[in-house]
């Protein structure tokens, strides 16, 4: 078996996959990507048990056979070459030789058929939406997803499909995000929990693409495709939190603020807080909002006026300072608006500008209790 392909076209295809393998495999042919070839089609996968990723690229050759090839050594040799067709020859004494323009590298490689296969779907759903949508949608939610290994629905990012429109949610009981696409629609009203993983592998992939991905599920796992990639992955199995109910429907005190401005003074105040309970305090009278910290144990405090638009009764409220950042940090628009009723229910946030037409997002986070 033998093909030649350019050193950069298969670094950069094989960089992708390689965000799939895992650290320390249980086993060891995890640890290999599978080559399959079939006359001039080279189709590369990697998979951690949980997800598969394959993708499909031109050689030239005219043999066919598979092999799994170590993915490390594989990965570093590549790194080195400036671009320059390579050539991989499949010897019978289970060695590969890759010949580049200055010299020979031999590796090791394992029988392909020991490699696992992919899981093919039964009698899936399937939703077609554009690369960048898809993208978008994940990096506005990921972050909010739990790391709490005895929940594990909340360490993902819940897909919701229907006919009207297509919406994604993260929590982790401290924080929600909703986002919300009105101008794309499902066939069939589905709901899965996608895990954090494959979704941050299409997140980078996927980022400013054009292409349309194919969303195919079932109960138990989805199938991405776009391009000449795709990837399947087990959805997180349970029931995802009823995350409408906590989310307040009257909030009658409304502040709209500077996002730039705002995200700045929280970030500077944050530094004087309790290192443990990340504390700030929001004192709203009037067009005033007063931001302020304290960490009594050191005797560090600080305080910040800034002026804003409010319509309300005079309140204060504590947050987690960290939340709050990194909501604000993940919002593009120039201005935001916090909506709250009482110093002890959550409060939303929203993105004044800045959305597309039907989209929307709605960010929670929740108080934390002030010691006057």
């Amino acid at each position: 078996m033998k093909f030649i392909v350019s050193s950069t076209y298969l670094l950069k295809q094989l960089q992708i996959l390689g965000g799939v393998i895992n650290n320390s495999n249980t086993l060891p042919i995890l640890d290999n990507f599978l080559f399959e070839l079939d006359n001039s089609a080279l189709t590369i996968s990697a998979s951690d048990l949980e997800t598969t990723m394959s993708t499909k690229l031109d050689v030239e050759s005219n043999d066919s056979g598979s092999v799994a090839v170590p993915a490390r050594l594989l990965l570093d040799t590549l790194k080195t070459f400036p671009e320059q067709p390579l050539t991989f020859v499949v010897g019978d004494n289970n060695a590969i030789e890759i010949s580049s323009n200055h010299g020979k590298y031999g590796l090791a490689y394992a029988d392909g058929n020991e490699f696992p296969k992919a899981v093919t779907l039964e009698d899936p759903n399937t939703t077609t939406l554009e690369g960048d949508v898809l993208a978008t949608a994940i990096s506005k939610t990921i972050f909010a997803a739990g790391n709490d290994d005895l929940r594990p629905v909340m360490s993902g990012v819940f897909f919701q499909f229907s006919q009207d429109n297509l919406t994604f949610v993260a929590t982790d009981a401290h924080k929600l995000v909703k986002y919300t696409r009105e101008d794309l629609s499902a066939d069939q009203v589905a709901e899965f929990i996608m895990p954090k993983k494959p979704l941050t592998l299409l997140k980078n992939v996927l980022a400013g693409s054009e292409e349309n991905v194919t969303i195919e599920y079932n109960e138990s796992n989805a199938k991405f495709t776009f391009d000449n990639t795709v990837l399947v992955c087990r959805l997180i199995d349970g029931k995802y939190p009823n995350y409408e109910a906590v989310i307040p429907k009257e909030n009658p005190n409304k502040l709209s603020i500077d996002r730039t401005q705002f995200l700045n003074s929280v970030k500077r105040v944050s530094i004087f807080s309790n290192k443990t309970t990340h504390q700030i305090r929001l004192k709203i009278a009037g067009a005033e909002l007063n931001i302020s910290a304290e960490d009594i144990d050191y005797s560090n405090k600080a305080e910040e006026r800034l002026t804003c638009d409010y319509q309300g009764d005079d309140m204060q409220i504590g947050f987690n300072s960290r939340f709050l950042t990194e909501m604000l940090n993940n919002l593009t628009s120039d201005d935001v608006q916090l909506e709250m009723s009482l110093p002890n229910r959550a409060g939303i946030l929203t993105p004044v500008d800045g959305l597309d037409e039907g989209e929307k997002v709605t960010m929670l986070v929740m108080p934390v209790m002030l010691n006057s």
